[in-house]
């Protein structure tokens, strides 16, 4: 009789309703009914991590073979979807690449995070949504050297490999000596070609790659209204730390396994070798020569060190040297996008993906998390 009872009120719920009754759906849906999706279509979407769409234009030389290597191992442990691309030498794009390439990124499962070495692209330009940006960057000049000598010998994974990767260097040029190279102004060690750091933040447009103040003013007010944070390789242990605060969804853990011996094991591999340094009028032709990298370096360490204050993080350098300062190796160094010498080349999603606003959000949870503990 009772079974009888709960079928009859099953039916009279089902007619009145014109379905079948909620718990019977949810008691469905969690046996595992093979026909729940075809009687009644897909479960409601899935909360979306805020924000969900992230991309880390990544600056070659600056230590991104280090934050690759940790979000390969992270996408698996939260499950987000890690966008990479196979092109590593292509940075400025035209008109219909940039649309492209924007319609591949914004049709990616979400959550996502999209990586490659390219200039900053404006989403919003071409009707898009506008994603989060991250970044790192190192003083000019290592980065310089570390890219002139990678170039040409490699890393520990072999040199053999490398000069694969550059057959057509003449031997005469694979062994310049890079005081030569500073001191005789060859193109490599001059503009345009040191004006590097400062076009992945400035853009697409051409006068992004002409050293100057326009570039300079126009990268630093798209560090200020798209990038979350943009860190110093210097200081990699704390960019690490605000990336996990600022992104648990994509970067809890990270400092843990950043630290690990076996995962530090594996990334000195891609220590630059036969590096050298060169003679101290040659450096100080370069700091002279990289002297809007300079301006912009110290501008988003200033940044940098203003976000780790209002955190509780304490900067080692509270003064920004007269004269570069070097740290060499810097283990775990990226490929450099190679350049084709011969290739010519908004918001911040509405009003609370502005810079200020989402930093602000993010200080009051952490502050409501240490009142709740």
């Amino acid at each position: 009789m009772a079974t009888l009872l709960v079928f009859c009120l099953g039916s009279l719920f089902y007619q009145l309703g014109g379905g079948p009754p909620r718990f019977l759906l949810d008691l469905r849906q969690y046996l595992g009914n093979s026909t729940y999706l075809d009687d009644h279509g897909p479960p409601p979407s899935k909360v979306l991590p805020f924000p969900s769409q992230v991309v880390y234009n990544r600056v070659g030389k600056c230590g991104s073979r280090t934050v690759v290597l940790l979000l390969r191992i992270l996408s698996e442990k939260h499950g987000f979807n890690l966008v990479t691309s196979d092109i590593h030498n292509k940075t400025r794009l035209t008109k219909n690449e940039q649309m492209e390439l924007i319609k591949n990124i914004s049709t990616a499962e979400q959550p996502y995070l999209f990586t490659r070495h390219v200039h900053f692209l404006n989403f919003s330009r071409f009707g898009g949504d506008q994603p989060v940006y991250i970044n790192i960057i190192r003083d000019p000049v290592n980065r310089f050297l570390s890219n002139y000598f990678f170039r040409r010998f490699g890393d520990w994974r072999g040199e053999q490999n490398h000069m694969i990767r550059t057959p057509s260097m003449r031997q005469e040029e694979r062994y310049l000596d890079i005081n030569e190279c500073i001191l005789e102004n060859y193109p490599e060690c001059s503009n345009p070609r040191l004006f590097y750091i400062i076009p992945y933040f400035c853009g697409q447009h051409p006068r992004c790659r002409e050293p100057g103040e326009w570039a300079l003013e126009r990268a630093k007010l798209n560090v200020n209204e798209n990038f979350l944070l943009v860190g110093i390789l210097e200081e990699l242990e704390d960019v690490l730390l605000l990336l996990e605060r600022f992104l648990p969804h994509y970067f809890k853990g990270v400092l843990s396994i950043y630290k690990d011996p076996e995962h530090r094991k594996l990334g000195n591999m891609t220590v630059t070798v036969k590096k050298t340094v060169p003679s101290p009028e040659a450096v100080q032709i370069l700091y002279q020569r990289m002297r809007y990298e300079y301006e912009f370096y110290h501008y988003v360490k200033e940044q940098f060190h203003l976000l780790k204050r209002k955190f509780g993080l304490k900067s080692r350098v509270s003064h920004p040297p007269l004269r570069p300062q070097f740290f060499i190796p810097t283990p775990l160094e990226t490929e450099e996008p190679i350049d084709d010498e011969e290739q010519d080349d908004a918001k911040w999603l509405e009003d609370i993906y502005k810079r200020t606003s989402i930093l602000d959000q993010l200080e009051f949870m952490f502050n409501s998390k240490e009142q709740q503990t």
